[in-house]
């Protein structure tokens, strides 16, 4: 694939997932600030290679994400993908049912916080509470 179609991919992938909802810096802009050529590698890889590929679509590929994110205790990162989830089309239902799955595997106190974030998402969105 040629630069300006990786580019371009990479634009419209991170404005169908961060393009609305809350408002919080994405990690691409701190990147930016320690070296903008790397950052924009990493960008173009995440968003414009990853994922953008159809193997799994953009909802489940935040279902995942979230889930990840959830069992490692990232809640500022959670927080970017829980609005993508939401941006993409995830049921906000089964976004809560994935952070109680957690609970299995890496504890409930990952478990209130994955919840704690994604009801701060969802208050911001004015989305809360779930119907």
């Amino acid at each position: 694939m040629d630069e300006e179609t990786l580019r371009k991919r990479t634009r419209e992938t991170a404005e169908i997932l961060f393009g609305r909802g809350i408002r919080m810096d994405p990690p691409y802009r701190t990147w930016r600030e320690f070296d903008r050529e790397l950052a924009n590698d990493f960008s173009r890889f995440i968003t414009g290679n990853l994922y953008s590929r159809t193997v799994l679509t953009l909802p489940e590929r935040q279902m995942a994400a979230c889930a990840m994110l959830a069992a490692l205790r990232a809640t500022d990162e959670l927080k970017l993908h829980v609005n993508a989830a939401l941006n993409v089309g995830c049921d906000a239902r089964k976004l809560a049912e994935i952070f109680f799955q957690v609970g299995t595997y890496a504890g409930m106190p990952a478990v209130n916080e994955a919840l704690a974030a994604y009801r701060e998402v969802l208050e911001e969105r004015g989305e809360w509470p779930i119907k």
